[in-house]
């Protein structure tokens, strides 16, 4: 299992490898860890792609204490990331943030991979 723990300075999002979860989603992701009662020592934030969508690829968010041996790891604003090697390859670099608007509420994902995504901001394509 490969470990990178890549945690920004002061708010820094810059980083340009892995996954980036925006201090907005962490809080986000660590309300619902709390609310369905999981251990947040042991739960994983699995991120990655499957074949499908408008776009050809659709987005994979998951709380798992599972976690395999080929799996990449970050740790972004206090969440341990998790991310197959192939997925990675889709989502290197890639900032995962969270809006509560009047329009909705959701996980939204900047993807520098992506050349086209959906108008739904689910899928993408590479």
């Amino acid at each position: 299992m490969t470990t990178n723990t890549t945690t920004p300075q002061s708010g820094d999002q810059t980083q340009q490898s892995g996954v980036i979860i925006t201090e907005l989603a962490a809080k986000e992701i660590m309300r619902i860890i709390e609310e369905q009662e999981l251990d947040k020592d042991k739960v994983r934030l699995r991120v990655g792609v499957k074949g499908g969508g408008c776009s050809g690829f659709s987005y994979i968010l998951d709380l798992t204490e599972t976690q395999k041996d080929t799996d990449e790891s970050f740790v972004q604003n206090g969440i341990t990331v998790i991310c197959d090697p192939k997925s990675l390859l889709y989502l290197n670099g890639v900032t995962i943030d969270f809006r509560d608007e009047l329009m909705g509420r959701g996980f939204v994902f900047n993807n520098p991979n992506a050349t086209s995504t959906c108008g739904c901001g689910s899928s993408f394509q590479a």
